[in-house]
């Protein structure tokens, strides 16, 4: 019996809670418009600042009828505007009330209300749908997010519509319009080549966007502005080399990035400039020696110091809680910063504590400072010097198998690209990375959906094959499978195609090696590269191919692989007088390898490629006006002579 009580108790506890709400909601269905307008404002002073009250008339199913309310034709002006300023009030409470709103379809109200021609109503509106666009829990897709809708607001007018408020007295509206253009522009060339043209007043607007980033006016307004020029710079509508780039926006980004700025400033003028140096080594070094802009960095992983200048004890727990977003954009920006220069590498790993730093960052629990921390290290990692010197010191490849291990796919793509750095032949990391079970944790990444996984697991293990003992060798084929490496022999993704076939031409070098690896996957390996020169690959495919089989030619036992199978035979001489030049070259060094009269049984396998015609094309080309192609005719017709 106790359990049939359960029911009726929290029916009276519900009943108490929304008793004294009812009567908002029967008011709004009251027949005299003045007293459901009354109900509305009444409505609207009980709900402010009261998240309980907002839940209780959501239950009521106040959401429903303020939307009808608010869509009648015959609804006053004055009561739909206070229908919407509730509404606004109700989305202001928690997330499960704007997951109310929405699934009351309050979007498509909202935004035929903008279609009024009362002020006072279409800002209500504006203001709801700011307050519900601004939630976690709202679809993005609700509105318009991405390039078509970039270019949706471009086609109706939006650049003409916008750019004339830049001049408004009021300055909230000069940077709501500021803010449009930042997000019109970025990574749109379209949008961004209209706007170097845009004239506001007789100004060209980068030139208005110029002096809003001047120090005289708001933080807010400099960091936008600056945004709104990288944007343009990176979408190619204003030259890296432009003044209003080099003397203004880059000067402007890193004064954000100094202490005194606010942690938000710090964070936003930080990232905005690694976006806008990323591609540019001169932006990349003009920024390294502006203020100090490298050491003046080392200060995001201090803060907040002992001696803290924070005193509202508000902002400091603020800052506290998002420290890790300082964090996050140092690394983004050395990133940037050390994506191509060596002295620029070498001066970042030198600043204080760095690499130590880097590797912390590598097991933070927020997964944005793990990819950013990930992505200074790749670009760090692209120096040889570096590579021999402070990675090893600090044994960077251990975190990095860690991350390997289990982490989301945009680390993984990073952290497994520069995992092929470390595996590089001349990187003492290398030894370590094959004894921790590096082998089998790529083969896995050859298995992904992701193709940037699948290239990054194979590069690495091509890498791994370069001058590398047998045992090695065996190892990537034996946890690879001959199956798999068929499998990305015939892969969609061309660049997953070339560095398979780098990591069998890597595998088949040396003569005990390529005899060893034909004699167990012989039969497999000219099977698949059968089918790669018949296909429809591009010339650098075929040319890799060639190449692979120049290896096996060189094989001591493997050649007899090449000379008891007349179908390769006649490629070969095919693509000895294709077209192509790079083709022609790879398919002489399979013959020069096939001929070579030191080695035993040479002369049966010169007797048979005469009988072919082959002697016949090598005397053709040892007429050709390439240089290269001439001379390795004329020295394969002298191992006939010999």
């Amino acid at each position: 019996m106790a359990c049939l009580l359960e029911t009726p108790i929290r029916m009276s506890v519900l009943s108490e809670v929304t008793a004294s709400s009812r009567h908002y909601v029967d008011r709004l269905f009251d027949p005299d418009p003045q007293k459901v307008l009354q109900g509305v404002i009444d409505m609207k002073n009980a709900v402010i600042g009261n998240n309980k009250q907002k839940a209780n008339l959501i239950v009521l199913g106040a959401v429903p009828r303020l939307l009808y309310l608010l869509q009648q034709e015959t609804s006053s002006t004055e009561l739909k505007t206070e229908c919407a300023v509730v509404l606004g009030s109700l989305a202001m409470g928690t997330e499960n009330n704007v997951k109310s709103l929405l699934d009351c379809h309050i979007i498509p109200a909202l935004l035929q209300g903008l279609l009024s021609p009362d002020l006072k109503f279409i800002e209500a509106c504006l203001r709801c749908l700011r307050t519900i666009f601004t939630s976690p829990v709202t679809p993005e897709e609700l509105l318009y997010t991405g390039p078509d809708h970039q270019t949706i607001l471009f086609n109706h007018g939006a650049v003409q519509n916008i750019a004339h408020l830049l001049t408004s007295l009021s300055y909230k509206v000069r940077m709501q319009a500021l803010k449009c253009f930042s997000v019109l522009a970025f990574e749109n060339p379209q949008v961004s080549m209209t706007l170097v043209n845009v004239l506001v007043d007789g100004e060209l607007l980068p030139q208005i966007f110029v002096k809003m980033l001047q120090r005289d006016k708001p933080i807010e307004m400099q960091l936008t502005s600056a945004k709104c020029l990288t944007y343009m710079c990176r979408a190619g509508a204003i030259r890296t080399d432009d003044n209003c780039i080099v003397l203004k926006t880059l000067p402007c980004l890193v004064r954000m990035c100094s202490k005194e700025r606010l942690l938000e400033e710090r964070v936003e003028g930080a990232e905005t400039l690694a976006y806008l140096i990323e591609p540019d080594v001169e932006l990349q070094r003009i920024a390294s020696i502006t203020d100090h802009l490298i050491a003046m960095l080392a200060d995001y992983f201090k803060y907040p110091s002992s001696v803290s200048a924070i005193t509202d004890i508000k902002r400091l727990d603020h800052d506290l809680k998002h420290a890790h977003e300082l964090r996050q954009a140092a690394f983004k920006l050395y990133a940037s910063l050390g994506a191509n220069d060596e002295d620029i590498r070498k001066k970042i790993i030198e600043t204080e504590n760095m690499m130590d730093r880097i590797v912390t960052g590598l097991s933070e629990s927020s997964v944005k400072v793990r990819l950013a921390a990930v992505r200074c290290l790749h670009s760090l990692s692209r120096s040889v010097q570096q590579l021999r010197t402070s990675f090893q010191d600090h044994a960077v490849w251990k975190p990095l198998m860690k991350v390997l291990q289990n982490a989301p796919d945009e680390i993984l793509v990073v952290a497994s690209s520069m995992l092929c750095n470390l595996l590089l032949e001349f990187s003492p990391s290398k030894e370590p990375i094959l004894e921790s079970g590096a082998v089998e944790l790529l083969c896995g990444l050859t298995q992904s959906e992701n193709p940037a996984l699948r290239v990054n697991g194979i590069w690495a293990l091509m890498n791994m094959a370069f001058q590398a003992e047998q045992k090695i060798k065996a190892d990537i084929l034996r946890s690879l499978s001959t199956e798999q490496l068929f499998r990305l022999l015939s892969d969609s993704d061309l660049n997953v195609l070339m560095k398979t076939l780098g990591l069998l031409r890597n595998l088949l070098s040396t003569r005990p090696h390529i005899d060893k690896i034909m004699s167990t996957h012989g039969k497999q390996i000219m099977q698949a590269v059968t089918l790669i020169l018949e296909g429809e690959h591009n010339i650098e495919v075929k040319e890799q191919t060639l190449c692979i089989l120049a290896n096996i030619a060189d094989g001591t036992t493997a050649k007899e692989l090449i000379m008891t199978n007349d179908d390769i035979l006649q490629k070969i001489k095919y693509y000895m007088g294709h077209s192509h030049v790079k083709l022609q070259l790879a398919a002489m060094f399979c013959i020069s390898n096939l001929i070579w009269n030191e080695e035993e049984g040479s002369q049966e396998r010169q007797d048979k490629l005469r009988d072919m015609g082959i002697v016949d094309i090598l005397h053709k080309l040892s007429q050709s006006p390439d240089s290269n192609l001439c001379d390795k005719a004329k020295t394969a017709l002298q191992q006939y002579l010999a």
